[in-house]
């Protein structure tokens, strides 16, 4: 075994990460991070070093210790990168798994986990870290703090790219724990964008109709859990902090602001307090978003009045770039939880033969592709599947194209799904569009801008056609037999890597259907009856 796999094997089976710190410990355990010591300037140098890093193979997280610029300032902050990137072990870490796990697995265990909520526990402010150093009223000075510019483009510098933004629902009173990108607008005022459609937009454009201030923190140094989980879309009544602990497998901890009467993640190493006033916007952007371009500057983002900032010593402050494939932080984590929430949503709607779903991460930070692979058990059961992994809350935003293949296709491999899509799917016939659907003021294809962000979506069946199940052209498949002899001599023979993994296999079957006579084409085969010798 590798020292690298041997390091990832050990890490697992150990219990739940606690914070970042024991993230970053764990994380080195694996031989997967790099502790850059040289002065590097958040001037775009650091996004530009997570940016190449994130091409190679392996690809580890990168912790800035000496910021250029800021060696006097007194929060001796540090910085992370590529804190996931496309590392499927970092992924399965953060989602308490072990590093080894195959993708496919891993996906279904996190789908699983999702249907345990587990409700927060309120801990004393000694119990939490980021309680350590707090500055309120003059004293915030956040241009003092290491906030990087991502992008030569790019209309400021932006915080907290990695973050946790809690906002509370003033119908209903539940807390959401979201990610958005965050930009300095002075010593104690930060921006905060929204897209169409997101909670904390809804909670305050809801607040602002009241004529109420909204109160909002953020956490800029945080477990990349709390990132990977804010970015979803659940219930719009149930707070993310319960599926955060359904993930951990205990209660999340949390404890009570000093200036607002929100719950905060009592193990942050960095955390703002803040308010929305009504009505107040200040512009925004532009910013290089998630599907590797620009962002429109935007005439106003609601802005938030920073009232008090804790942080531990020496903090962690955390960063994601948005980026092309695979530089773009969220594609990899996407790939796994955005796909686990729509296998999920599936599984709510009680849609059977469910194999696995995959949102592949080039996808546009891997919101632009959905493919789901499943054994197809009544007519229209795949056009079933599309339309709803297209609109489920899990789902619906942005995504363009949705994919469904049989169950001998693996999801995550897109030779796979082509060769599907090239052999199984005739477009005139297989392809539906739907208008006018959940999308971004981010989506660059949509122009005029104006356009934005109503979107459209692809439904591409490439699952073998139903109905002719019976005398479709019979693929070409290793017997299982054959393949077990040839991977169980794979290295005495001198073959190189790793043995292919294999889904389809050659079977002797005798089908025998109820109708006289056997299939007939055109007419709808009764149940079938299969025999394995």
């Amino acid at each position: 075994m590798a020292k690298r796999e041997q390091k990832a094997t050990e890490s697992a089976g150990k219990e739940p990460i606690q914070d970042l710190r024991q993230w970053v410990e764990r994380v080195e355990q694996m031989g997967d991070l790099v502790r850059v010591s040289e002065p590097v300037s958040c001037d775009e140098e650091m996004s530009a070093i997570g940016y190449l890093v994130a091409k190679q193979k392996p690809s580890p997280a990168i912790i800035f210790d000496n910021i250029k610029g800021y060696e006097n300032s007194p929060f001796k902050a540090r910085s992370l990168w590529n804190i996931l990137g496309p590392s499927l072990q970092r992924i399965a870490l953060t989602m308490e798994e072990p590093p080894d796990t195959p993708t496919v697995e891993l996906i279904r265990r996190v789908k699983d986990k999702l249907k345990h909520r587990t409700p927060t526990r309120e801990v004393s402010p000694s119990e939490a870290g980021f309680y350590q150093n707090t500055l309120m009223g003059d004293k915030i000075d956040l241009t003092q703090l290491p906030i990087p510019k991502h992008w030569p483009l790019d209309g400021g510098r932006y915080a907290g790219t990695a973050d946790c933004v809690i906002t509370r629902d003033p119908d209903t009173g539940y807390l959401n724990v979201g990610t958005y990108r965050m930009m300095l607008q002075g010593k104690k005022e930060a921006g905060l964008y929204l897209s169409p459609g997101k909670d904390a937009r809804l909670h305050i454009t809801r607040s602002w109709q009241m004529g109420k201030p909204v109160e909002v923190a953020a956490a800029w140094g945080i477990d990349p859990l709390f990132m990977v989980l804010g970015s979803q879309t659940f219930a719009k009544n149930v707070s993310e902090y319960e599926f955060l602990g359904g993930i951990k497998g205990e209660p999340i901890p949390v404890v009570k602001g000093k200036t607002t009467d929100l719950l905060l993640p009592a193990s942050a190493e960095f955390m703002i307090e803040g308010i929305i006033k009504p009505n107040s916007v200040k512009s925004e952007g532009p910013f290089g978003e998630f599907p590797g371009y620009y962002g429109r500057p935007e005439a106003g983002c609601p802005l938030v009045e920073i009232t008090a900032i804790h942080y531990r010593n020496n903090p962690i402050l955390t960063n994601a770039l948005m980026a092309d494939y695979p530089s773009n932080e969220q594609s990899g984590f996407f790939a796994i939880i955005r796909s686990a929430r729509i296998w999920d949503d599936l599984d709510k709607l009680g849609v059977p033969g469910i194999q696995g779903v995959y949102a592949h991460p080039a996808g546009a930070g891997g919101f632009g592709m959905t493919v789901i692979s499943l054994e197809q058990r009544y007519a229209g059961h795949a056009a079933q599947a599309l339309a709803l992994a297209a609109q489920v809350p899990g789902g619906a935003y942005y995504t363009k194209w949705i994919i469904a293949v049989d169950e001998d296709i693996d999801p995550t491999d897109m030779d796979q799904v082509i060769w599907a899509m090239s052999s199984r799917c005739n477009p005139i016939d297989d392809v539906d569009i739907l208008r006018n659907t959940w999308s971004t003021w981010l989506d660059p294809t949509q122009n005029p801008p104006e356009k934005r962000p109503y979107g459209s979506k692809a439904l591409i069946n490439a699952c073998k056609e139903h109905r002719y199940l019976p005398v479709f052209s019979k693929r070409t498949a290793l017997r299982k037999e054959m393949y077990d002899k040839v991977a169980g001599q794979w290295k005495k023979l001198g073959l190189p890597g790793q043995v292919p993994t294999v889904r389809a296999f050659e079977e002797d079957k005798k089908v025998v259907y109820h109708e006289v006579g056997g299939f007939e084409p055109g007419k709808q085969p009764g149940e079938e009856k299969v025999d394995k010798k």
